[in-house]
C-alpha cells in the first residue's frame, strides 16, 4: 500500500534541483535499508549534477559500541560536517531512531536562544521519519529542524476522523494494551488496570483530550500511514466483496452446490486486487499498477516549530509520478518557512559561488565537479546563464557583447551614399565627368585644328567616352549591393576600362607605325589611317567582352552577406561568384596596360613633333602603379572600406590617363590658340 521508493528519490532529485542545492550532505542509517538508499541515489545526484558533500553513517542504536571512544568519534565527525562544510541542506534517511542520533550530534551554541546560533541548515526527511516523534520530543529542541522540508505518504483528510477521535478513551480500548500504554506515556499517568488498581503518582482520569497534546506526540490529521491503512481496509473489503461476487455466479451454475466464502484460500485474493478501482470517501482513486504497486505519490511538507517543542507541518507540494504531464511535481516555495538563521531568504547550498553570466565553469583537479573555477568566457563566446558549463558562440548575425553575457545583433556595413566616405567619393566622380564632359566638348569644337587631327580624331573621342564611363561606372560599386548592380558592375568596369586602355594602345601603336612609315621604302605605309587603330581596339575589347560573357554565363556574381569578416558588423557585398574569372578580367586589363606601357615607353624619344609616347608613357605608367597597388590593398581591406579602395582605383586611374594624356592638349587650343597651327607643330622643337 505504500508508494513506490522510487518516486521519493525522483521527488529528492526535483526538489534540490528546483532550489538549485547542488552541494549536499548525505545522513543514511548504518543498515541494509540505508546501503539500498544510497545505492539508488547516488547515480541519481551524479546524473544531475549534484554532489555529495559527505556521506555520514548513523548507527542503530543497539549496533553502537557502548563507548566513550565510539561516541566521542561520532560526535567530533558530525560537529565538523555540520560546522565546516558548505552545505546548507542535508539529506536525512533512516527512523525515528536515526532522527534521536541526530538530534542528540546537532551542535547548539545556546539551546535557549536560538537567535545566538551562527548556522542552520536545510533538512530533507524521507517519509520513513514522517509519523510521530514522541521519543524525540522529551528533553530535545525541534527548533533546530525548523524549516525541514519532509516527505510523506500522501494523505488527505478523512471525514469523522477529527469527531473519531475526540471520543477515543482509554477505557473503551477493551483488550487494546497498546492504546492504553500509549495513553499513559502521551499523559504522564497511569491507566488503571482491570481491577482497578494503579502504580504510580498519578491515575488517568481518562478525561484528557490528544488535541491537548504536542504534535509531535499525537497529530490530530490524518497522516500518511492513517490514509495508507484505511485505504487499505476498503481495498481488501472491496476485493472480499468481489470474491464473493464470483462466487455466488459460480454457485449459480453449480446447482445444488453451495460454495461458502471460507473456503476461498487467502491467495486467491490477488486476482481480484490486481483489478481492483474505486473511489474512496474522500473522491481519490485507489487502483494497482502492472507492478501491483499502489497508485499514489509522496506529499511534500514544511516543519513549523514553536517555542513550546511542538510543531506543524503544512502541505507544500507533492510527487505523482501517475499525475498528468505537469502535475508530476509540484511545490509551492511561497508558503515555505525556512530556518531563522536564512531569514526568509532562499537558501545556497553550493560547494562555491554560482558563475555569473560571461563566465563559465572550469573543473579543480582533485576535487569533485561540483567545486569549481569560474573563468571569463573566451574571445567570440558569451554565456547568458548562471553555471554554465561552455560559452558558447553567438549567431551568425550577432557579436559578443562586453560582459560577453549576451549576443548584439550585427549592423548591416556597405558604402553607403548618405556617409561621408560615399558622399567624397560622388563628388569627386561627378566633378572628374564634368571635366571629361568639357575636355570632349572643347575637342569637339576644335576638331578642325590641325592638333586635334593631328591625334586621329574618333579615337581621341572613343577613349573620352570610355574614361567618362569608368567613372560613371564607379557609381555601380556605392549604395547597398543589389542583384542588377552585382551583376553589372565588375564586368562592366573591366569591359569599359579594357576600351580605354585599348584606345591609349592604339594611340601608341599609330604613333610607332607612323614614324616607321616616313622612311622612304617602307612597307608600313599601307598600316596607316583607321584601320589599324580600329582594329587594335576592336580586337581587344571584344577579348575582354568574351571573357566577361563567360564569367556571367557560368558563375555570375550575386549579392551576399559576409557574416565572418568583421565583429560587429555584416557585410552586405557583392560576392563575385567565380573569384578566378574575377582576376582573369583584371589581369587581362593588367596586360593591356603593361603593352601600352612598353610600347609607349620604347617610342617616348621619337622624333615627331605630334609624338603622344611620352605622355602615353607617363600615364599608364601612373595607371600601373594604381593598380598594382590595388591587388594587395583590396585584400587587406574588408566591407565598404575594400569596395572605397576599388572605387578610388578606379577614379584615379581614370584620372591620370584623362590628366596626363589630354591636359597638355587643352592647354595649347585654350590657353595657346596660336600654337595650334600646321607651321608650328611641324616644327621638331617648340616653346609655349
Amino acid at each position: 500500500m505504500a508508494p513506490n521508493e522510487a518516486s521519493q528519490h525522483i521527488g529528492i532529485i526535483k526538489l534540490l534541483k528546483h532550489f538549485g542545492w547542488m552541494w549536499v550532505g548525505l545522513i543514511a542509517v548504518d543498515d541494509d535499508s540505508g546501503d539500498h538508499f544510497l545505492e539508488a541515489l547516488e547515480p541519481l545526484l551524479s546524473k544531475e549534477k549534484i554532489c555529495s558533500a559527505f556521506t555520514q553513517r548513523m548507527p542503530q542504536k543497539q549496533r553502537l559500541e557502548n563507548t566513550w571512544n565510539a561516541i566521542a568519534r561520532l560526535i567530533s565527525e558530525f560537529h565538523k560536517q555540520f560546522t565546516e562544510s558548505k552545505a546548507n541542506t542535508f539529506l536525512l534517511y533512516g527512523d525515528t531512531l536515526t532522527l534521536q542520533w541526530l538530534n542528540n550530534l546537532i551542535p547548539v551554541e545556546d539551546s535557549n536562544d536560538m537567535e545566538s546560533m551562527t548556522f542552520g541548515k536545510v533538512w530533507i526527511m524521507t517519509a520513513q521519519i514522517e509519523f510521530a516523534l514522541m521519543e524525540v520530543q522529551h528533553g530535545s529542541n525541534m527548533e533546530a529542524f525548523q524549516g525541514a522540508l519532509s516527505f510523506m505518504i500522501h494523505t488527505n483528510e478523512l471525514p469523522e476522523f477529527e469527531k473519531f477521535l475526540h471520543i477515543i478513551k482509554p477505557s473503551l480500548a477493551q483488550g487494546d494494551g497498546f492504546s492504553k500504554y500509549f495513553w499513559g506515556k502521551a499523559f504522564k499517568c497511569k491507566v488503571p488496570n482491570s481491577n482497578g488498581l494503579t502504580s504510580g503518582s498519578r491515575t488517568c482520569t481518562g478525561l484528557e483530550e490528544l488535541e491537548s497534546l504536542p504534535s509531535a506526540v499525537f497529530e490530530m490529521r490524518t497522516s500518511g500511514h492513517s490514509y495508507s491503512i484505511y485505504n487499505a481496509v476498503y481495498v481488501v473489503a472491496h476485493a472480499l466483496h468481489a470474491m464473493h461476487s464470483s462466487g455466488l455466479k459460480h454457485r449459480g451454475t453449480v446447482g445444488s452446490k453451495r460454495l461458502k466464502l471460507l473456503n476461498f484460500k487467502p491467495w486467491k485474493l490477488h486476482s481480484f486486487l490486481q483489478g481492483l478501482s474505486f473511489n474512496n470517501s474522500v473522491g481519490e482513486t485507489v487502483s494497482f499498477n502492472d507492478k501491483r504497486e499502489i497508485e499514489g505519490g509522496f506529499d511534500i511538507t514544511n516543519m513549523v516549530t514553536f517555542p513550546n517543542n511542538s510543531f506543524q507541518r503544512v502541505k507544500v507540494g507533492r510527487v505523482d509520478p501517475s499525475a498528468l504531464e505537469g502535475r508530476k511535481y509540484i511545490i509551492n516555495e511561497d508558503v515555505i518557512l525556512w530556518h531563522r538563521h536564512f531569514k526568509q531568504v532562499l537558501p545556497v547550498s553550493l560547494c562555491n559561488d554560482f558563475c555569473n553570466p560571461g563566465y563559465h565553469k572550469k573543473n579543480k583537479e582533485g576535487v569533485k565537479f561540483c567545486c569549481y573555477e569560474c573563468s571569463p568566457c573566451p574571445e567570440g563566446k558569451i554565456s547568458n546563464q548562471k553555471d554554465m558549463d561552455d560559452c558558447f558562440k553567438c549567431p551568425e548575425d550577432q557579436y559578443p557583447n562586453k560582459d560577453r553575457d549576451r549576443c548584439v545583433p550585427k549592423i548591416i556595413s556597405f558604402l553607403s551614399f548618405q556617409e561621408p566616405l560615399g558622399i567624397s567619393l560622388v563628388s569627386v566622380n561627378i566633378f572628374l565627368s564634368l571635366v571629361t564632359l568639357l575636355v570632349l566638348r572643347t575637342f569637339i569644337k576644335h576638331k578642325h585644328t590641325p592638333l586635334v587631327k593631328a591625334n586621329n580624331r574618333d579615337l581621341t573621342y572613343t577613349l573620352l567616352i570610355s574614361l567618362l564611363l569608368c567613372f560613371l561606372s564607379s557609381l555601380l560599386f556605392l549604395g547597398r549591393p543589389k542583384k542588377v548592380t552585382c551583376f553589372l558592375r565588375q564586368p562592366a568596369f573591366g569591359i569599359i576600362f579594357s576600351l580605354a586602355v585599348s584606345c591609349v594602345l592604339a594611340k601608341t601603336i599609330t604613333v610607332v607605325v607612323a614614324f616607321m612609315a616616313i622612311k622612304p621604302g617602307s612597307r608600313m605605309r599601307k598600316w596607316l589611317g583607321k584601320r589599324l587603330a580600329n582594329s587594335t581596339v576592336l580586337s581587344s575589347t571584344l577579348i575582354q567582352t568574351g571573357i566577361c560573357v563567360v564569367w556571367l554565363g557560368t558563375s555570375p556574381p550575386f549579392p551576399d552577406v559576409d557574416m565572418q569578416s568583421l565583429t560587429k558588423e555584416l557585410i552586405a557585398e557583392c560576392n563575385e561568384g567565380s573569384v578566378t574569372m574575377f582576376y582573369l578580367v583584371l589581369g587581362y586589363m593588367g596586360l593591356l596596360s603593361i603593352i601600352s606601357f612598353t610600347v609607349a615607353f620604347l617610342a617616348r624619344k621619337l622624333p615627331d613633333t605630334f609624338n603622344e609616347a611620352k605622355f602615353i608613357t607617363f600615364s599608364m605608367l601612373m595607371f600601373c602603379s594604381v593598380w598594382l597597388s590595388f591587388v594587395p590593398t583590396y585584400l587587406s581591406t574588408k566591407g565598404k572600406y575594400m569596395v572605397a579602395v576599388e572605387v578610388f582605383s578606379i577614379l584615379a586611374s581614370s584620372a591620370g590617363l584623362l590628366l596626363c594624356i589630354f591636359s597638355p592638349k587643352c592647354y595649347i587650343i585654350v590657353m595657346k590658340p596660336h600654337l595650334n597651327n600646321e607651321q608650328v607643330l611641324r616644327r621638331k622643337n617648340f616653346r609655349n
